[in-house]
């Protein structure tokens, strides 16, 4: 992440924020609004990290060298969007992240209309169950995130649980 005038930090949260596959809270009001979007994968990347390097919005941190970096990650495979798209075909929300073997490490997520980025996350956990991947790194447990499911571990218990996701294959459904 950019820490000022051309200074990138590498920020390893202790305790770290995952979601358990098996417990995303998904709400009556969610499970609704997910019947009101489409879910793809990697139909939009760019669209995707442009909504979500947006200065204007609260907490931005991608920054054009880091949205750069991002892209060319894409672009080799390793980054990676979820959309979601409203009835009338516009992007209304979204998330990016990496995927390695086992591991999907969500970096930032965006909605433009209600539930939608909520509604891309329900859409990226049923695609990594059935990928068999086995975590979902989100970094920090915001309120937002503890609300669908997020836990926070101590680091010794995540990297146990990296090291266990490092061993497992690539999901075809991100080019393994």
């Amino acid at each position: 992440m950019p820490a000022g005038r051309g200074t990138l930090a590498w920020w390893a949260p202790d305790p770290r924020g995952i979601l358990p596959l098996d417990g995303l809270q998904v709400s009556r009001s969610l499970r609704r609004s997910c019947q009101r979007y489409t879910v793809t994968l990697d139909a939009d990347f760019y669209g995707v990290i442009s909504a979500c390097s947006d200065l204007r919005r609260p907490g931005a941190w991608i920054d054009d060298p880091v949205r750069a970096a991002y892209i060319r990650l894409h672009e080799m495979g390793w980054a990676h969007s979820i959309e979601a798209w409203d009835p009338d075909g516009r992007l209304a929300g979204g998330l990016y992240g990496v995927a390695i073997a086992g591991l999907f490490a969500g970096e930032s997520m965006f909605h433009h209309q209600t539930d939608a980025s909520k509604v891309a996350l329900v859409g990226l956990v049923d695609l990594l169950v059935d990928a068999g991947t086995v975590l979902l790194d989100v970094q920090w447990a915001t309120d937002h995130l503890r609300s669908l499911g997020v836990v926070e571990i101590p680091r010794k218990t995540y990297l146990a649980r990296l090291g266990d996701a490092m061993t497992r294959p690539q999901a075809a459904v991100f080019g393994g």
